[in-house]
């Protein structure tokens, strides 16, 4: 998968606790249940970044767990290697290694001895047949996988602004454009994955996982408001003659403590045929 600013760590180290609190922690019960207690658990974490999902998820799991992170960023393993917990839920050892390379390619066979694999934000920068062969490739090695965090094409801004729905509809294009040769997915990504692994058997469950932002989140609303209407003009450029006094307008209200968002996101668990 290609590289993307979307991992930048400082963009990683802010949103970080929003993705903590959105994430659907009732799905880690099924994840509990399936993988059972004190026996060691192989985990792989596609597309880790900064290790978040690890932060998130191992110290909610009891038992020993061996971590395998995968990324293309060298700097991002070693930030994900050195910040995973070191004990899980019952005090049992975690420990990590990092594999560098292309998410994309693993088959079947790369993940034989995997009790789980998991990823957050990673299923809309993939394509349909990405996310097709990752199913493939979990269905045929028996794993569970747990991906978090799919832009599902929903956003909800208040105070709202006449502007809102052409910079949400012109983002959601960008979000399946076709770059290098590839067409993303984008917001249709938790619906194929959900198709994928059921069509291969997997008992699959969803659940919404939206980010919150409100006044306690201003710093990463700005943030996060930019890129979305970057984003929004890259895929429209005619919209640029709007960005200084709708940027303005919004800006202001985060200053104020004023604006609130609610950006729509959803989480995946498919569980291997035969699983109880």
């Amino acid at each position: 998968m290609p590289g993307s600013p979307v991992c930048a760590p400082d963009w990683l180290a802010l949103r970080e606790p929003a993705d903590a609190a959105a994430r659907a922690s009732e799905l880690v019960e099924l994840v509990r249940g399936h993988l059972g207690t004190g026996a060691p658990v192989v985990i792989r974490d596609l597309g880790c970044g900064t290790g978040s999902m690890g932060r998130w998820l191992a110290p909610r799991l009891p038992g020993p767990q061996h971590w395998i992170l995968h990324d293309r960023d060298p700097g991002l393993l070693a930030r994900a290697s050195a910040g995973l917990p070191g004990v899980a839920a019952d005090g049992a050892p975690v420990i990590a290694r990092t594999r560098e390379g292309d998410v994309c390619e693993l088959r079947a066979a790369d993940l034989d001895g995997t009790s789980l694999v998991t990823a957050s934000a990673l299923l809309d920068l993939l394509t349909a047949e990405e996310v097709d062969g990752l199913a493939a490739a979990c269905a045929e090695a028996g794993c569970a996988a747990l991906l978090t965090l799919t832009v599902v094409g929903r956003v909800e801004i208040a105070p709202p602004d006449p502007l809102d729905a052409a910079f949400a509809t012109a983002f959601d294009a960008h979000q399946r454009r076709c770059t290098g040769g590839r067409r993303l997915l984008g917001p249709d990504a938790g619906a194929a994955a959900a198709d994928a692994f059921a069509g291969r058997g997997a008992a699959v469950t969803t659940r919404p996982s939206p980010w919150r932002l409100g006044v306690d989140q201003d710093e990463l609303a700005e943030e996060w408001l930019r890129g979305w209407i970057d984003a929004a003009c890259a895929q429209q450029p005619d919209l640029q003659r709007h960005v200084g006094a709708y940027l303005r307008r919004r800006i202001d209200a985060c200053t104020a403590g004023e604006l609130r968002a609610v950006v729509g996101h959803v989480d995946v668990l498919a569980l291997p045929s035969g699983a109880p």
